[in-house]
Protein backbone atom coordinates (compact mmCIF):
# COMPACT_ATOMS: atom_id res chain seq x y z
CA UNK A 1 0.00 0.00 0.00
CA UNK A 2 1.30 3.31 -0.87
CA UNK A 3 2.44 5.54 1.93
CA UNK A 4 2.31 9.07 2.27
CA UNK A 5 6.30 9.33 1.32
CA UNK A 6 5.21 7.55 -1.85
CA UNK A 7 3.02 10.16 -2.77
CA UNK A 8 4.67 13.01 -1.76
CA UNK A 9 8.21 11.47 -4.27
CA UNK A 10 5.24 11.70 -6.77
CA UNK A 11 4.03 15.05 -6.75
CA UNK A 12 7.58 15.90 -6.11
CA UNK A 13 6.53 17.92 -2.64
CA UNK A 14 8.76 18.56 0.63
CA UNK A 15 8.43 20.43 3.44
CA UNK A 16 9.64 19.65 7.46
CA UNK A 17 5.74 19.14 8.04
CA UNK A 18 5.17 16.85 5.43
CA UNK A 19 8.42 14.65 6.03
CA UNK A 20 8.14 14.13 9.86
CA UNK A 21 4.54 13.25 9.89
CA UNK A 22 4.40 11.42 6.59
CA UNK A 23 0.89 12.56 5.72
CA UNK A 24 -0.23 15.43 2.65
CA UNK A 25 -1.35 18.42 4.26
CA UNK A 26 -3.72 20.96 2.70
CA UNK A 27 -1.09 23.59 2.22
CA UNK A 28 1.71 20.75 0.45
CA UNK A 29 -0.84 20.43 -2.55
CA UNK A 30 -1.68 24.14 -2.83
CA UNK A 31 1.36 26.04 -2.47
CA UNK A 32 3.37 23.47 -4.68
CA UNK A 33 3.68 25.53 -7.28
CA UNK A 34 5.25 28.16 -5.38
CA UNK A 35 7.55 25.82 -3.79
CA UNK A 36 8.78 25.07 -7.35
CA UNK A 37 9.15 28.48 -8.51
CA UNK A 38 11.29 29.37 -5.14
CA UNK A 39 14.12 26.66 -6.00
CA UNK A 40 14.08 27.94 -9.93
CA UNK A 41 14.74 31.02 -8.62
CA UNK A 42 17.34 30.07 -6.32
CA UNK A 43 19.24 28.52 -9.26
CA UNK A 44 22.50 30.92 -10.20
CA UNK A 45 22.54 31.98 -13.71
CA UNK A 46 25.53 33.55 -15.83
CA UNK A 47 24.36 35.81 -19.03
CA UNK A 48 27.64 35.71 -21.90
CA UNK A 49 29.63 38.70 -21.62
CA UNK A 50 29.47 41.20 -24.41
CA UNK A 51 31.80 40.45 -27.44
CA UNK A 52 32.12 36.95 -26.81
CA UNK A 53 31.37 34.16 -29.27
CA UNK A 54 28.47 31.51 -28.36
CA UNK A 55 31.34 28.70 -29.05
CA UNK A 56 34.11 30.33 -26.58
CA UNK A 57 31.02 30.55 -23.98
CA UNK A 58 30.02 27.26 -24.01
CA UNK A 59 33.64 26.03 -23.69
CA UNK A 60 33.26 27.65 -19.87
CA UNK A 61 30.14 25.18 -19.22
CA UNK A 62 30.16 21.61 -17.95
CA UNK A 63 27.29 19.32 -18.54
CA UNK A 64 26.28 20.05 -15.55
CA UNK A 65 26.00 23.55 -15.80
CA UNK A 66 28.97 24.24 -13.34
CA UNK A 67 29.99 27.90 -12.78
CA UNK A 68 32.88 28.85 -14.94
CA UNK A 69 36.23 27.38 -13.52
CA UNK A 70 38.58 30.37 -12.10
CA UNK A 71 41.59 28.58 -12.94
CA UNK A 72 42.25 25.87 -15.86
CA UNK A 73 40.92 22.32 -15.00
CA UNK A 74 40.57 19.12 -16.44
CA UNK A 75 37.73 17.65 -16.32
CA UNK A 76 36.32 14.23 -18.14
CA UNK A 77 32.58 15.62 -18.99
CA UNK A 78 33.61 18.49 -21.14
CA UNK A 79 34.88 18.38 -24.11
CA UNK A 80 37.98 15.63 -25.35
CA UNK A 81 40.24 15.90 -28.19
CA UNK A 82 40.03 13.17 -30.52
CA UNK A 83 42.59 10.62 -30.62
CA UNK A 84 44.38 9.59 -33.42
CA UNK A 85 43.58 6.87 -35.91
CA UNK A 86 46.79 5.30 -36.51
CA UNK A 87 47.25 2.33 -39.29
CA UNK A 88 48.42 -0.51 -38.96
CA UNK A 89 51.71 -0.05 -41.11
CA UNK A 90 54.85 -0.11 -40.08
CA UNK A 91 56.01 4.57 -40.31
CA UNK A 92 58.22 5.02 -43.51
CA UNK A 93 61.77 5.88 -41.76
CA UNK A 94 63.37 9.30 -42.12
CA UNK A 95 66.94 9.84 -42.05
CA UNK A 96 69.20 13.37 -42.08
CA UNK A 97 71.23 13.30 -44.88
CA UNK A 98 73.39 15.77 -46.79
CA UNK A 99 72.46 16.92 -50.10
CA UNK A 100 74.17 19.55 -53.37
CA UNK A 101 71.98 21.96 -55.34
CA UNK A 102 72.69 21.99 -58.72
CA UNK A 103 72.00 25.27 -59.45
CA UNK A 104 75.06 26.71 -57.25
CA UNK A 105 78.89 26.26 -58.76
CA UNK A 106 80.48 26.23 -55.49
CA UNK A 107 80.06 23.12 -54.34
CA UNK A 108 77.91 23.74 -51.26
CA UNK A 109 76.81 20.74 -48.98
CA UNK A 110 73.69 20.66 -47.00
CA UNK A 111 71.94 18.53 -44.91
CA UNK A 112 68.00 17.79 -44.39
CA UNK A 113 65.28 15.14 -43.13
CA UNK A 114 64.62 13.10 -45.72
CA UNK A 115 62.97 9.35 -46.37
CA UNK A 116 65.74 6.65 -46.35
CA UNK A 117 64.13 5.41 -49.85
CA UNK A 118 65.40 8.40 -51.42
CA UNK A 119 68.87 8.38 -50.39
CA UNK A 120 71.23 8.64 -53.30
CA UNK A 121 68.17 10.21 -55.44
CA UNK A 122 68.64 13.87 -57.21
CA UNK A 123 67.19 17.14 -55.39
CA UNK A 124 64.12 17.01 -56.53
CA UNK A 125 63.38 20.97 -56.47
CA UNK A 126 66.63 21.10 -59.12
CA UNK A 127 63.81 20.77 -62.02
CA UNK A 128 62.91 24.02 -61.24
CA UNK A 129 66.53 25.53 -62.28
CA UNK A 130 65.90 26.83 -65.85
CA UNK A 131 68.84 28.79 -67.54
CA UNK A 132 68.64 30.54 -70.19
CA UNK A 133 71.16 29.82 -72.79
CA UNK A 134 72.73 32.95 -74.12
CA UNK A 135 74.43 32.60 -77.56
CA UNK A 136 78.51 32.79 -77.21
CA UNK A 137 80.95 34.27 -80.35
CA UNK A 138 83.82 34.09 -81.15
CA UNK A 139 86.47 36.83 -81.79
CA UNK A 140 86.36 35.84 -85.60
CA UNK A 141 82.77 36.29 -85.91
CA UNK A 142 82.63 39.72 -84.00
CA UNK A 143 85.25 41.63 -85.89
CA UNK A 144 82.97 40.15 -89.22
CA UNK A 145 79.22 40.35 -88.41
CA UNK A 146 78.87 42.25 -84.87
CA UNK A 147 80.92 45.16 -85.48
CA UNK A 148 79.51 48.27 -84.28
CA UNK A 149 80.97 51.69 -84.39
CA UNK A 150 78.62 52.39 -81.25
CA UNK A 151 79.61 49.56 -79.25
CA UNK A 152 82.88 48.55 -78.24
CA UNK A 153 83.91 44.47 -77.58
CA UNK A 154 84.68 45.37 -74.41
CA UNK A 155 81.19 46.94 -73.63
CA UNK A 156 79.61 43.92 -75.94
CA UNK A 157 81.23 40.92 -73.50
CA UNK A 158 79.83 43.21 -70.61
CA UNK A 159 76.37 43.05 -71.81
CA UNK A 160 76.55 39.37 -72.27
CA UNK A 161 78.30 38.74 -69.05
CA UNK A 162 75.33 40.52 -67.52
CA UNK A 163 72.60 38.71 -69.65
CA UNK A 164 74.09 35.30 -68.55
CA UNK A 165 74.53 35.92 -64.75
CA UNK A 166 70.78 37.37 -64.49
CA UNK A 167 68.90 35.57 -66.89
CA UNK A 168 67.84 37.89 -69.44
CA UNK A 169 66.28 40.52 -66.57
CA UNK A 170 67.18 43.75 -68.38
CA UNK A 171 65.95 46.14 -65.60
CA UNK A 172 69.01 44.43 -63.39
CA UNK A 173 70.94 43.49 -65.67
CA UNK A 174 70.28 47.93 -66.33
CA UNK A 175 71.01 48.42 -62.47
CA UNK A 176 74.09 46.36 -62.31
CA UNK A 177 75.40 47.96 -65.88
CA UNK A 178 79.19 49.64 -65.51
CA UNK A 179 77.77 53.22 -66.42
CA UNK A 180 81.05 54.67 -65.30
CA UNK A 181 83.31 52.85 -67.17
CA UNK A 182 81.48 52.67 -70.02
CA UNK A 183 78.68 54.86 -71.99
CA UNK A 184 75.38 55.56 -70.11
CA UNK A 185 72.99 52.92 -71.80
CA UNK A 186 69.21 52.64 -71.18
CA UNK A 187 67.13 49.26 -70.97
CA UNK A 188 66.17 49.41 -74.88
CA UNK A 189 69.12 50.42 -75.83
CA UNK A 190 71.05 47.59 -74.14
CA UNK A 191 67.81 45.28 -75.38
CA UNK A 192 68.14 46.72 -79.12
CA UNK A 193 72.08 45.37 -78.94
CA UNK A 194 71.36 41.76 -77.41
CA UNK A 195 68.63 40.50 -80.35
CA UNK A 196 70.73 42.36 -83.15
CA UNK A 197 73.46 40.19 -82.33
CA UNK A 198 71.02 37.11 -81.48
CA UNK A 199 69.62 37.16 -84.71
CA UNK A 200 73.30 37.77 -86.29
CA UNK A 201 74.51 34.59 -84.81
CA UNK A 202 71.07 32.96 -85.51
CA UNK A 203 71.48 33.77 -89.38
CA UNK A 204 75.29 32.89 -89.51
CA UNK A 205 74.91 29.54 -87.72
CA UNK A 206 71.42 28.51 -89.69
CA UNK A 207 71.16 25.80 -91.90
CA UNK A 208 70.63 26.55 -95.52
CA UNK A 209 66.54 25.70 -95.72
CA UNK A 210 66.09 25.74 -92.92
CA UNK A 211 62.55 28.17 -91.00
CA UNK A 212 64.06 30.53 -88.03
CA UNK A 213 62.20 32.35 -85.45
CA UNK A 214 64.50 35.08 -85.14
CA UNK A 215 63.90 37.51 -81.98
CA UNK A 216 62.53 41.08 -83.18
CA UNK A 217 63.17 43.88 -80.88
CA UNK A 218 61.70 47.26 -81.63
CA UNK A 219 63.76 50.13 -79.39
CA UNK A 220 61.79 53.24 -81.03
CA UNK A 221 58.39 51.44 -80.41
CA UNK A 222 59.15 50.70 -76.73
CA UNK A 223 60.48 54.32 -76.11
CA UNK A 224 57.52 55.61 -77.20
CA UNK A 225 55.27 53.36 -75.27
CA UNK A 226 57.23 54.21 -72.43
CA UNK A 227 56.49 58.16 -73.51
CA UNK A 228 53.18 57.93 -73.79
CA UNK A 229 52.42 56.00 -70.57
CA UNK A 230 55.45 58.46 -68.60
CA UNK A 231 52.35 61.46 -70.24
CA UNK A 232 49.26 59.18 -69.28
CA UNK A 233 50.80 58.94 -65.94
CA UNK A 234 51.65 62.76 -65.70
CA UNK A 235 48.39 64.21 -66.49
CA UNK A 236 46.84 66.88 -64.08
CA UNK A 237 43.24 66.25 -61.99
CA UNK A 238 41.86 69.16 -65.13
CA UNK A 239 43.43 66.86 -68.10
CA UNK A 240 41.22 63.87 -66.94
CA UNK A 241 38.05 65.87 -66.35
CA UNK A 242 38.70 67.20 -69.82
CA UNK A 243 39.33 64.16 -71.38
CA UNK A 244 35.82 62.61 -70.09
CA UNK A 245 33.71 64.86 -70.77
CA UNK A 246 35.17 64.48 -74.35
CA UNK A 247 34.44 60.92 -74.17
CA UNK A 248 30.90 61.73 -73.44
CA UNK A 249 30.63 64.14 -76.26
CA UNK A 250 31.82 61.43 -78.73
CA UNK A 251 29.29 59.15 -77.67
CA UNK A 252 26.75 61.63 -77.96
CA UNK A 253 27.82 62.75 -81.02
CA UNK A 254 27.84 59.13 -82.13
CA UNK A 255 24.41 58.68 -80.84
CA UNK A 256 23.48 61.02 -83.22
CA UNK A 257 25.04 59.94 -85.62
CA UNK A 258 23.22 56.99 -85.45
CA UNK A 259 19.64 58.71 -85.60
CA UNK A 260 20.35 60.56 -87.92
CA UNK A 261 21.09 57.49 -90.69
CA UNK A 262 18.51 55.57 -89.26
CA UNK A 263 15.87 58.59 -90.34
CA UNK A 264 17.90 58.81 -93.83
CA UNK A 265 17.21 55.14 -94.51
CA UNK A 266 13.33 55.13 -93.46
CA UNK A 267 13.11 57.97 -95.68
CA UNK A 268 14.70 56.69 -98.41
CA UNK A 269 11.93 53.31 -97.34
CA UNK A 270 8.65 55.86 -97.57
CA UNK A 271 10.12 57.28 -100.91
CA UNK A 272 10.85 54.07 -102.69
CA UNK A 273 7.52 52.79 -100.93
CA UNK A 274 5.53 56.05 -103.15
CA UNK A 275 7.36 55.52 -106.20
CA UNK A 276 5.89 51.80 -106.62
CA UNK A 277 2.95 52.05 -105.55
CA UNK A 278 2.58 55.01 -108.36
CA UNK A 279 3.83 52.54 -110.79
CA UNK A 280 2.02 49.66 -110.05
CA UNK A 281 -1.29 51.83 -109.57
CA UNK A 282 0.04 53.14 -113.58
CA UNK A 283 0.11 49.62 -114.71
CA UNK A 284 -2.85 48.72 -113.38
CA UNK A 285 -4.63 51.66 -114.92
CA UNK A 286 -3.22 50.95 -118.64
CA UNK A 287 -3.59 46.96 -118.09
CA UNK A 288 -6.92 45.29 -119.55
CA UNK A 289 -9.51 44.01 -116.97
CA UNK A 290 -9.15 40.79 -117.72
CA UNK A 291 -5.84 40.53 -116.90
CA UNK A 292 -5.64 42.47 -113.78
CA UNK A 293 -5.90 39.89 -111.13
CA UNK A 294 -3.36 38.15 -112.51
CA UNK A 295 -0.86 41.09 -112.60
CA UNK A 296 -2.06 42.20 -108.81
CA UNK A 297 -0.49 38.50 -108.07
CA UNK A 298 2.44 39.19 -109.49
CA UNK A 299 3.31 42.78 -108.62
CA UNK A 300 1.98 42.51 -105.09
CA UNK A 301 5.48 41.21 -103.76
CA UNK A 302 7.53 44.05 -105.24
CA UNK A 303 5.48 46.68 -102.94
CA UNK A 304 7.79 47.54 -99.60
CA UNK A 305 5.52 46.64 -96.21
CA UNK A 306 5.82 50.33 -95.49
CA UNK A 307 3.56 51.45 -98.44
CA UNK A 308 0.78 53.31 -96.68
CA UNK A 309 -1.56 51.05 -94.62
CA UNK A 310 -1.45 47.59 -94.96
CA UNK A 311 -5.05 46.17 -95.18
CA UNK A 312 -6.06 42.11 -93.69
CA UNK A 313 -7.16 39.80 -96.29
CA UNK A 314 -10.21 38.19 -95.53
CA UNK A 315 -9.82 34.53 -97.12
CA UNK A 316 -11.53 32.78 -94.44
CA UNK A 317 -15.10 30.77 -95.34
CA UNK A 318 -18.27 32.22 -94.29
CA UNK A 319 -19.57 35.38 -94.79
CA UNK A 320 -18.26 38.58 -94.21
CA UNK A 321 -19.54 42.16 -94.83
CA UNK A 322 -17.60 44.65 -97.14
CA UNK A 323 -17.45 47.57 -94.31
CA UNK A 324 -14.49 44.96 -92.24
CA UNK A 325 -12.31 45.47 -95.29
CA UNK A 326 -12.37 49.52 -94.87
CA UNK A 327 -11.55 48.88 -91.18
CA UNK A 328 -7.83 50.36 -90.35
CA UNK A 329 -5.34 47.57 -89.15
CA UNK A 330 -4.08 48.16 -85.40
CA UNK A 331 -0.80 48.91 -86.79
CA UNK A 332 -1.97 52.63 -87.89
CA UNK A 333 -1.55 54.82 -84.50
CA UNK A 334 -3.93 57.04 -83.57
CA UNK A 335 -1.86 60.55 -84.40
CA UNK A 336 -2.11 58.99 -87.99
CA UNK A 337 -5.73 58.65 -87.75
CA UNK A 338 -6.58 61.72 -86.86
CA UNK A 339 -4.41 63.24 -89.25
CA UNK A 340 -6.03 60.86 -92.00
CA UNK A 341 -9.23 61.70 -91.01
CA UNK A 342 -8.88 65.71 -91.24
CA UNK A 343 -7.24 65.56 -94.61
CA UNK A 344 -10.52 63.42 -95.88
CA UNK A 345 -12.63 65.89 -94.51
CA UNK A 346 -10.17 68.84 -96.13
CA UNK A 347 -11.00 66.91 -99.19
CA UNK A 348 -14.53 66.51 -98.60
CA UNK A 349 -14.42 62.59 -98.58
CA UNK A 350 -16.82 60.98 -96.67
CA UNK A 351 -15.68 58.91 -93.58
CA UNK A 352 -18.02 56.22 -93.85
CA UNK A 353 -18.93 56.20 -97.56
CA UNK A 354 -21.44 53.44 -98.83
CA UNK A 355 -19.31 49.68 -99.15
CA UNK A 356 -19.42 48.99 -102.54
CA UNK A 357 -16.70 46.85 -103.99
CA UNK A 358 -15.35 49.47 -106.15
CA UNK A 359 -15.76 52.59 -103.97
CA UNK A 360 -14.24 50.14 -101.03
CA UNK A 361 -10.92 49.26 -103.02
CA UNK A 362 -11.09 53.25 -104.42
CA UNK A 363 -11.34 54.45 -100.33
CA UNK A 364 -8.54 52.53 -99.07
CA UNK A 365 -6.12 53.54 -101.53
CA UNK A 366 -6.80 57.04 -101.06
CA UNK A 367 -6.46 56.55 -97.54
CA UNK A 368 -3.24 54.60 -98.01
CA UNK A 369 -1.98 57.26 -100.12
CA UNK A 370 -2.89 59.96 -97.70
CA UNK A 371 -0.91 58.10 -94.83
CA UNK A 372 2.13 57.60 -96.96
CA UNK A 373 1.89 61.70 -98.17
CA UNK A 374 1.60 62.13 -93.68
CA UNK A 375 4.43 60.12 -93.52
CA UNK A 376 6.27 62.18 -95.92
CA UNK A 377 5.37 65.06 -95.16
CA UNK A 378 6.86 64.25 -91.30
CA UNK A 379 10.16 63.53 -92.71
CA UNK A 380 10.50 66.77 -95.03
CA UNK A 381 9.94 68.55 -91.64
CA UNK A 382 12.76 66.73 -89.75
CA UNK A 383 15.08 67.17 -92.43
CA UNK A 384 13.93 70.93 -92.47
CA UNK A 385 14.33 71.28 -88.79
CA UNK A 386 18.04 69.15 -89.04
CA UNK A 387 19.02 71.50 -91.72
CA UNK A 388 17.87 74.75 -90.03
CA UNK A 389 19.61 74.02 -86.80
CA UNK A 390 22.85 73.30 -88.76
CA UNK A 391 22.58 76.18 -90.45
CA UNK A 392 22.26 78.25 -87.02
CA UNK A 393 25.20 75.89 -85.95
CA UNK A 394 27.21 77.11 -89.11
CA UNK A 395 26.60 80.56 -88.49
CA UNK A 396 28.23 80.97 -84.99
CA UNK A 397 30.98 79.27 -86.02
CA UNK A 398 31.45 81.68 -88.36
CA UNK A 399 30.78 84.39 -85.93
CA UNK A 400 33.26 82.83 -83.82
CA UNK A 401 36.44 82.82 -86.26
CA UNK A 402 36.48 79.52 -86.11
CA UNK A 403 35.54 78.43 -89.85
CA UNK A 404 34.73 80.56 -93.00
CA UNK A 405 31.94 82.86 -93.82
CA UNK A 406 28.68 81.07 -95.04
CA UNK A 407 28.94 80.02 -98.66
CA UNK A 408 25.33 80.10 -100.70
CA UNK A 409 25.52 77.58 -103.14
CA UNK A 410 21.57 77.60 -103.99
CA UNK A 411 18.29 78.57 -102.80
CA UNK A 412 15.36 75.99 -101.53
CA UNK A 413 12.08 77.08 -103.15
CA UNK A 414 11.21 78.75 -99.68
CA UNK A 415 13.64 81.01 -100.07
CA UNK A 416 16.31 79.81 -97.67
CA UNK A 417 19.85 79.94 -98.43
CA UNK A 418 21.64 75.98 -98.68
CA UNK A 419 24.46 75.12 -96.76
CA UNK A 420 26.32 73.21 -99.42
CA UNK A 421 28.08 71.31 -96.94
CA UNK A 422 29.43 68.78 -99.12
CA UNK A 423 30.94 71.23 -101.32
CA UNK A 424 32.70 73.23 -98.54
CA UNK A 425 36.29 72.84 -97.55
CA UNK A 426 37.03 69.98 -95.62
CA UNK A 427 38.07 71.91 -91.88
CA UNK A 428 34.54 73.45 -92.07
CA UNK A 429 32.62 70.14 -93.01
CA UNK A 430 34.53 68.31 -90.08
CA UNK A 431 33.29 70.83 -87.32
CA UNK A 432 29.65 71.23 -88.63
CA UNK A 433 28.97 67.30 -89.21
CA UNK A 434 29.46 65.61 -85.95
Amino acid sequence: MATGADVRDILELGGVESENTGTINKKDIINSDKKKSKKSSETLTFKRPEGMHREVYALLYSDKKDAPPLLPSDTTQGYRTVKAKLGSKKVRPWKWMPFTNPARKDGAMFYHWRRAAEEGKDYPFARFNKTVQVPVYSEQEYQMYLHDDAWTKAETDHLFDLARRFDLRFVVIHDRYDHQQFKKRSVEDLKERYYHICAKLANIRAAPGTDLKIPVFDAGHERRRKEQLERLYNRTPEQVAEEEYLIQELRKIETRKKEREKRTQDLQKLITAADTTTEQRRAERKAPKKKLPQKKETEKPAVPETAGIKFPDFKSAGVTLRSQRMKLPSSVGQKKIKALEQMLMELGVDLNPMPTEEIVQMFNELRSDLVLLYELKQAFANCEYELQMLRHRYEALAKAGSIGPLSVEGAHPDGQAGLGLEEGKGDAKDQIID
